[in-house]
């Protein structure tokens, strides 16, 4: 089934288009909760809450692209569950590292009443991403979309550690000045 049958059910309030999200997605967004919360059933919640956001808010949006939708429902979803199980005790894992390292300058929870303002900043740091160099936006997007570990990029790269480290560090920094630029700004 295409992604726009499936958004068609959605908009005729079918029960259907559930199952047709998972039948299309549920690995998809699985992979994503599994990635963050590393417990199945945390992420089997986790994937039910993204489908029920989903039939909430459509209509009356109609996502451009699905898989995209979906996914950063999840992913934000499972950022929310994490935090809310790790607020009282920040350990040294991997998670935590990675979310201290952009929670100062990007929004991290899912609200369906600043959509707006998420699709703004959505644009912003995609077109961000497609002005810097080629490996320092596959970094990025290893890093902070696939929650890849600095080990794991490097040896996918065949570069060393702190070369990865280094170009987090300056594309962090470009985002947060390009963000401040465009009028983006968080406390």
């Amino acid at each position: 089934m295409t992604d726009n049958e499936i958004l068609d059910l959605y908009e005729a309030r079918s029960e259907s288009a559930i199952s047709e999200t998972a039948k299309q997605y549920g690995t998809y967004c699985t992979a994503i909760a599994i990635r963050i919360l590393q417990n199945d059933e945390d992420s089997k919640e986790v994937v039910n809450d993204t489908y029920l956001k989903a039939w909430n808010a459509i209509p009356p949006q109609r996502p451009p692209a699905l898989s995209s939708f979906l996914g950063r429902i999840t992913k934000n979803l499972s950022l929310d569950r994490y935090r809310a199980k790790k607020s009282q005790k920040r350990s040294g894992d991997d998670m935590a590292v990675l979310l201290s390292e952009v929670e100062d300058f990007v929004r991290s929870g899912y609200n369906l009443e600043n959509e707006v303002d998420s699709i703004v900043l959505s644009d912003l740091i995609q077109k961000f991403l497609y002005s810097i160099e080629k490996n320092d936006r596959l970094f990025f997007m290893r890093r902070y979309w696939h929650n890849d570990s600095i080990i794991a990029i490097s040896e996918r790269y065949g570069m060393s550690e702190s070369k990865v480290k280094s170009s987090l560090f300056r594309t962090r920094n470009k985002l947060k000045a390009h963000l401040e630029k465009e009028g983006v700004h968080y406390e």
